[in-house]
Parts: C-alpha cells; sequence; structure tokens
C-alpha cells in the first residue's frame, strides 16, 4: 500500500513538472505575437501595447483554457452579431458563448474590428494612440471588463514587460479612420473543424469545389488513397509537373487527405509570417500557404526534418536578415567560382605560351599578372591567367 501511494505521488510530481516545463512564459507570449499586435494597430489604430497587455492577462500569458480550445486572445463573447463558430465556457455565468478562431491571427484580427466598430468604444480612438493608461481606464468605463482592477492590470502588464516599445513602434503609421463611417472588416466565416488536421482546416476555409487557390495558385482538396497520376491526369497536368509543384519526389498514393496545388507555387507568402500549429510539418505549412518549400527553409535557416515547436514564428517572405546571408553566400560562392576558372596549376612540360594559348591571352598578360622576372615555371606553380 506504502508503495503505491509512493507511485501515485511520484506521477503526480511528473505530471504537474511536465505542465510547468511546457506552460508559456509573459515573455515568450509577447515573442509570439507581438508582430501580430503592432500589425493590427497599424491597420485599425488599437495600440500594440493594449492589445498585448489584454492578450497576456486574458489567455493567462497563452495558457488558458480557453484560449486552448478556441484561439480567443482577448476573452470576446459571441453575442448577438456574431455569425462565426463559438465555444461553452464558464465566466460571469456557467456555459456562455466565446467567440471560436481559426488561429490566433483571427483573433488578433477580430479583436481591433471589434474595437473600432463597437460605439461604445469611439472614444478610445480620440485618445493619442501611446496613452496606454488612457486606453486602459477607457476599456474599463466601456464596460470591456467587470473587474475594477482590469485598467491596473493592464497598465503593470505594459510597464513590467516594456509593452509601449512595441506601441512606439507603429505610432508614425495609424491610420486615420473616421468612426462614424467605420465598416466592419471581418474575414469571411469559417467552420470550426471536427477533426484537427490541416486538409480538414483548408477544407473549412474553402470550399472543395475545382478551382479554389492559395496565394493566387490553384489547388484541390486530394482525399486519402487517391493516385497522383490520377489526379494528373484529370486535370491534364504533366505528372512530373505536378510532382514539382507540390514539392514531390515521387508518383504514388496519398496516404493523408491533403491539398495538391494544380500550379507552380511562388517563392513568397501572401503574408509576412505564419505561426506553427499543432501537428504541423514544414511541408504542412508550405502547402497551407502555397509557397514552395525550399524557399520557406531558406527564409527560416531550417532543413527538412527540423522539429519546429508549436508558436515559432516562420516567416514566409525574405527578411533582411536573410537577404544579407543569402546574397553573402552567392557572394562566397562566386568567388570561388570565378577564382577557381582564372587560376592554372603549371603541369610538366608546360611553358608561358603554350599556357597563354590555352587560355586565350597574352604572354606579356601573364607575366604582368604573375609578377613574373623570367620565363622559367615550377610544376605545380599557380598562375593567374585571367583577370
Amino acid at each position: 500500500m506504502f508503495k503505491k501511494i509512493i507511485y501515485f505521488l511520484l506521477i503526480l510530481v511528473i505530471n504537474i513538472s511536465i505542465a510547468m516545463a511546457q506552460s508559456i512564459k509573459p515573455l515568450e507570449y509577447i515573442e509570439m505575437y507581438k508582430d501580430l499586435a503592432i500589425r493590427e494597430m497599424k491597420r485599425m489604430g488599437v495600440p500594440a501595447a493594449i492589445t498585448l497587455a489584454q492578450g497576456i492577462l486574458e489567455t493567462e500569458s497563452g495558457n488558458s483554457d480557453l484560449v486552448k480550445k478556441s484561439n480567443n486572445h482577448f476573452g470576446i463573447k459571441c453575442k448577438t452579431s456574431w455569425t462565426g463558430e463559438g465555444v461553452s465556457h464558464d465566466d460571469d455565468a456557467a456555459g456562455e458563448c466565446f467567440r471560436s478562431y481559426k488561429d490566433a491571427e483571427a483573433s488578433y484580427r477580430d479583436h481591433s474590428n471589434y474595437l473600432r466598430g463597437t460605439e461604445r468604444y469611439a472614444s478610445l480612438f480620440k485618445l493619442a494612440p501611446t496613452d496606454y493608461k488612457g486606453w486602459a481606464i477607457g476599456l474599463r468605463k466601456a464596460g470591456y471588463a467587470t473587474n475594477p482592477k482590469y485598467p491596473d492590470i493592464l497598465i503593470k502588464n505594459i510597464e513590467q514587460y516594456n509593452l509601449q516599445q512595441y506601441s512606439l513602434e507603429a505610432a508614425g503609421d495609424v491610420p486615420k479612420i473616421e468612426s462614424d463611417k467605420y465598416q466592419d472588416d471581418k474575414e469571411p466565416r469559417v467552420s470550426k473543424p471536427e477533426k484537427e488536421t490541416i486538409f480538414d482546416e483548408i477544407a473549412a476555409k474553402f470550399s472543395s469545389a475545382k478551382g479554389n487557390s492559395i496565394n493566387s495558385h490553384k489547388y484541390i482538396n486530394a482525399t486519402k488513397g487517391t493516385s497522383l497520376l490520377a489526379i494528373a491526369t484529370e486535370n491534364d497536368i504533366d505528372l512530373s509537373k505536378l510532382l514539382a509543384f507540390n514539392d514531390l519526389e515521387k508518383d504514388g498514393i496519398l496516404t493523408n487527405d491533403q491539398i495538391i496545388f494544380l500550379q507552380k507555387k511562388s517563392k513568397t507568402g501572401d503574408r509576412d509570417f505564419y505561426v506553427v500549429q499543432q501537428t504541423e510539418t514544414l511541408y504542412d505549412i508550405a502547402q497551407k500557404n502555397g509557397i514552395q518549400l525550399t524557399s520557406l527553409l531558406s527564409y527560416n535557416t531550417l532543413t527538412q526534418t527540423t522539429d519546429v515547436p508549436v508558436g515559432t514564428k516562420l516567416y514566409l517572405k525574405p527578411t533582411v536578415q536573410t537577404q544579407q546571408a543569402n546574397a553573402i553566400q552567392a557572394a562566397a560562392e562566386n568567388t570561388f567560382a570565378t577564382v577557381t576558372e582564372k587560376i592554372h596549376s603549371v603541369q610538366p612540360k608546360e611553358g608561358l605560351y603554350i599556357i597563354a594559348k590555352k587560355y586565350q591571352v597574352s604572354v606579356k598578360q601573364l607575366r604582368e599578372w604573375n609578377n613574373l622576372t623570367s620565363d622559367n615555371l615550377q610544376i605545380g606553380q599557380q598562375l593567374i591567367v585571367s583577370k
């Protein structure tokens, strides 16, 4: 009996340790979503510092049950105007309806639309976008939260984690929007997939009809057990091209439901970055965003076998750093090729005349390029033969 108790306690400690190890820290949450907050500030004018402070509070830094089952980062309830999916969650009352999103990006976007498009928050947009204290107090007064300490918590988060730097970064690009003329620009309704797979998520976003596109490239939803040759034949595409379009090396039968492109994918995505979700491989992400796998790997300095953790931000376009790195690599490769082409190793019985004739240059040029004071050469001597 004593051994069973010890065993139970040991298992409990291990489970608690694992849970703690997997929890997201506030600074990790900020790093994951700061770019989204900045982008939304530039799009709708909601201060990035406020957005991040709310996200940290409402999701418990990305660890709350609500955000895990709905991607709802801001605790926005369904309300009568919501036409998307929802989940049941206990809050002020048991079993309340909260909005559900396909990913964090959709939640951040809806948060901005919600504040900009709701009349009771209109006064907030008359404040300076860098006035985080005014925004924090204003949100509470407008009824965003019932907790009287809500403004204090937001202000503490902003000051503790220096979130104001992100508002300052975007302050010069805040749009001028007349609240009385604003119209909500929500993304189309996305049905919540019953089974969380890449194929189901894509199918929920787009209909299965032929002619759908991702990143402006046509694709079809192919089911498990379908032959790639059959897809190529049905769509009048050469099999080798179909394989190349989809970063596949050989023909065969699909082992999973997946999207198959009927056109060559782009080297860049239609947005700057993508945040890795559960069960996704790098190949899945490339297909999901309609981008060539080699480009995705290059922008993020990865290999196809790299294990990328959930929440990692992957660039879909070349950053300044990757452009510089690629330029340096290309220059190094070009320099190496150029150097090897212009150097000649002297062989037995070779003289300047034979070498000059071989490379179609003059003996005088060989002497000048190599600072030769005589025509005597040594076997293995390295000569510059072109400039």
